[in-house]
């Protein structure tokens, strides 16, 4: 076109087109998204190599969190959803065909409203989507959120509520919920159970999780996460109490116990 130039304005990530007597445009205004940090080459969250977008914000207070930094939703750096786009197309060869982008956090749900359009660019552009979520919110936005996301990950914290309340200080109630709906859309998600010594490892809970989710064909593999203490640094930087202190890693014989029990009910399982 005669006389025409492009301008990337930051405040709305999208390209106008215009000439001397007309705009040319296709775009839509953005929300920023809050990000705390990123992870490249993951191999933890997700298939394949990945892309990892760690959110800021989260309802949740896990007692256990590896990430206390990515509670406060006044933390993060604002950021133009291009900016993640490009990023995740940039790093598209190291994908292969199992790979792509995952969101985490925090808790990625928190910001569905900003999220759903960038998801749709990120399917445009053949990017494989996971999302790592508490299954703790659900509205309108979450709910086409999770119509755009090739794969859940969906963070079972406890199965008996009152246990998962001292937990997390938030009820499972919604979460289950969430697994629910997966289920009955028919949408592939992985269970994935951190398993906490003397808070998430009793077997009565295990089992009771089992005979309940155990039926659903939409979970592709089961995720046991050991309990680890990498985070506790970042409690004594921020001034936090770690509450779990005295709280000591799995032992190899209790992972192994987990495993199995989990195989009764879910045919793959897998310790990360």
């Amino acid at each position: 076109m005669k006389n025409c130039h492009a301008v990337y304005l930051q405040d709305v990530a999208r390209f106008f087109i215009f000439n001397s007597s007309s705009f040319i445009f296709n775009y839509r205004p953005s929300i920023m998204i809050n990000v705390h940090s990123y992870e490249s080459m993951g191999t933890f969250d997700g298939p394949g190599l990945r892309l990892v977008v760690f959110l800021q914000g989260c309802p949740f207070r896990c007692l256990y969190c590896a990430n206390p930094d990515t509670i406060d939703v006044k933390g993060g750096n604002p950021t133009p959803p291009d900016e993640i786009l490009q990023m995740a197309i940039s790093q598209k060869a190291f994908f292969g065909k199992k790979g792509g982008i995952t969101f985490s956090g925090g808790e990625p749900t928190l910001q569905a409203e900003a999220l759903v359009p960038l998801f749709k660019d990120l399917k445009a552009n053949g990017i494989h989507i996971c999302l790592d979520t508490n299954g703790g919110i659900w509205n309108e936005k979450v709910e086409e959120l999770f119509s755009l996301t090739d794969l859940v990950l969906l963070d079972i914290k406890e199965f008996n509520s009152e246990r998962h309340r001292t937990l997390t200080g938030r009820s499972n109630e919604q979460t289950l919920r969430t697994a629910a709906r997966l289920e009955q859309q028919g949408h592939p998600f992985w269970l994935r159970y951190v398993l906490v010594p003397g808070y998430s490892d009793f077997e009565e809970d295990i089992r009771s999780m089992g005979k309940q989710l155990g039926k659903y064909q939409s979970i592709q593999r089961v995720e046991i996460l050991p309990y680890h203490r990498l985070g506790v640094h970042k409690y004594e930087a921020m001034g936090w109490d770690y509450q779990l202190k005295e709280v000591i890693e799995n032992t190899p014989e209790q992972l192994e116990q987990a495993e199995k029990l989990f195989k009764e009910y879910f045919p793959t399982v897998v310790v990360n």
